[in-house]
């Protein structure tokens, strides 16, 4: 028997449903087969949204804020549908099967729009000034197929996002030294996997969209994931499959009604008193910072019905699981602190792409597609990551006994390289705007597009470190049961920077315009004061710096105070909690 259980994973099953075999099912070949779905998520959804600001200035003749509104506005719904795809996964569908449907969501929606750039009725007439504000807009009826398109692109994304990693993880069995050796492997390769996909996207296939045609870039994604699809079926013999175990979400909700319902309860003076019914080795201890929550685990009469005990979730929860909760509150200003930076990553594939339109961008007889720029994005991503690993990690062994920075400053590092980022670009565009005003009738200005290398190779550089960084915080920080709840926590960041981008520009385009006057933002940058907005962008991101210290500082300095030993109150319950 013991012999049989040694040859099996314990806590998966085959496509059968039966215990994992460990012969034949799991493993690097097996993860890998997820790797492609993930190359082509990253090929079609950066593919879409580096170049998109373009399409929709030329093509559907959008003024420059409401173009770059809609690009941010779409990555920002891709990252916060990433909850609902980690629910769904979580709770009902498994992850296996929130790949399977999801990719075809994007399969559809990226042909979809690959239909939408091809036919001549889905866009409005072509136009031969470079003021859109004389050109025919798209009407309601072509916009509307295209953010048809768009977000069911983007909910695929959001279901890929929040299973394929996990489901690549679940190959492997963490108790077994080698497999989980193979692991680690496997998460190194998927960061580099997902920059592999990026780059292509803004290389050779944006390259494609501008020199071959849109349609066939957007066909290209559509055909690759089909053909990604087919590769991971091929699979379905050999996945091992996690039994569905329940939304930390869910959990969070029980706490919180719990707490409420109880408001009035006064809490004991004997902490062990509180209800607890999980083994010694599983328990959190109990803590006394957020001590309303703790009114969740206070017994009271109502938790007995007819003289026995009823243990409902909802009403009356375990500490360890209201201790869970206080955790994820106190990341809760570290993840409010990282917001502004995808905010300021969101100017690199509208208003820094727009801007590259606008300056000489030949090299030789080469012409580099404006979307293309963020290949230097990317590239300043590869050589940080690179230096930090060939470099600074063993001088910090050598220097101070520990492997490199903690995640907590890779963060910082990543805030004030943006900030940095910002106000180079507000330099430059100060320098671009010259140029402008005395080459006003040129469509393209004598400006080397060259000098907004740095604003993309400083913000590149910061999410390499700002990446690593909160992946690294959101995962070791959180409680154990609620790992995959704090993955989606760090995806929300991602998704409130890219909608905080999009009410910024709204806001300044209202406040600083008018009837009879563009203000910074408007129909054409040339006409506007970007650097202004970048200005302001950069003021914002060094004020977030100061609070992000101050945040640090606080988590750092929390002290958490061991609790006695806690007896268990109740032993038994009555009603089990099931996925």
């Amino acid at each position: 028997m013991d012999e049989k259980m040694s040859l099996t994973v314990a806590d998966a099953v085959d496509y059968k449903g039966h215990p994992a075999d460990k012969s034949r099912t799991g493993g690097w070949v097996p993860a890998a087969l997820s790797l492609g779905i993930e190359i082509c998520e990253r090929l079609s959804t950066m593919g879409i949204a580096v170049n998109l600001v373009t399409y929709l200035g030329g093509t559907m003749h959008l003024p420059s804020a409401t173009s770059a509104n809609v690009v941010t506005d779409f990555m920002g719904t891709s990252f916060l549908l990433c909850l609902l795809g980690g629910f769904l996964a979580d709770s009902y569908l498994g992850r296996y099967r929130t790949i399977a449907i999801f990719a075809m969501v994007q399969m559809l929606g990226t042909c979809l729009l690959a239909v939408s750039t091809k036919l001549p009725q889905l866009r409005p007439p072509p136009c031969k000034y470079t003021d859109v504000t004389q050109c025919e807009q798209a009407n309601s009826f072509q916009m509307g197929i295209l953010y048809l398109s768009l977000y069911l692109i983007a909910l695929g994304t959001g279901g890929l996002k929040s299973s394929v990693s996990g489901f690549g993880t679940d190959q492997f069995d963490e108790k077994n030294e080698k497999e989980k050796a193979q692991m680690a492997y496997f998460f190194n390769r998927f960061f580099f996997v997902i920059s592999t996909g990026t780059l292509m996207a803004v290389t050779v296939l944006v390259y494609i969209q501008d020199e071959v045609g849109r349609s066939w870039g957007y066909g290209i994604c559509s055909a690759s994931m089909f053909i990604a699809l087919l590769i991971f079926f091929s699979g379905t013999k050999r996945y091992r499959y996690k039994k569905c175990s329940g939304s930390p979400i869910v959990h969070i909700c029980q706490v919180v009604s719990a707490a409420s319902g109880k408001k009035t309860a006064k809490l004991p003076s004997d902490i062990s008193l509180l209800y607890e019914d999980l083994p010694e080795a599983s328990r959190i201890h109990h803590t006394d910072q957020f001590r309303f929550l703790d009114k969740a685990s206070v017994v009271t009469e109502d938790d007995y019905r007819q003289g026995s005990f009823m243990m409902n979730p909802w009403k009356l929860c375990p500490v360890t699981r209201v201790e869970e909760v206080k955790k994820m509150i106190r990341l809760l200003p570290i993840w409010a602190t990282t917001i502004i930076f995808w905010t300021t990553y969101a100017q690199m594939i509208t208003f820094s792409v727009e801007q590259a339109t606008t300056m000489d961008r030949t090299i030789g007889h080469f012409q580099i597609p404006a979307g293309s720029l963020t290949v230097f994005f990317v590239g300043a991503i590869l050589i940080s990551l690179a230096v930090y690993d060939r470099f600074i990690i063993p001088l910090c062994k050598k220097w101070r006994g520990e492997p490199g920075f903690t995640n907590l400053q890779l963060i910082g590092i990543g805030l004030f390289l943006s900030a940095m980022g910002m106000a180079a670009a507000a330099v430059v565009e100060v320098k671009r705007l010259s140029v402008a005003k005395k080459y006003n009738e040129t469509t393209t200005l004598p400006i080397t597009v060259f000098y907004l290398i740095p604003q993309f190779f400083l913000v590149g550089a910061g999410e390499g470190f700002i990446y690593t960084g909160q992946l690294d915080f959101f995962i070791t920080q959180s409680p154990k049961g609620m790992k995959t709840m704090s993955t989606g926590l760090f995806l929300t960041t991602l998704s409130l920077g890219f909608f905080f981008s999009s009410l910024l520009v709204s806001i300044v385009k209202a406040t600083t315009g008018s009837s009879d006057k563009q203000g910074w933002l408007g129909e054409h940058i040339n006409k506007g004061r970007l650097d202004c907005f970048y200005g302001l962008l950069a003021a914002l991101s060094f004020l977030n710096f100061g609070l992000f210290l101050l945040s640090a500082v606080w988590f750092r300095k929390k002290t958490v105070k061991q609790a006695p030993k806690m007896e268990i109150v109740v032993k038994e319950s009555t009603i089990e909690e099931k996925c």
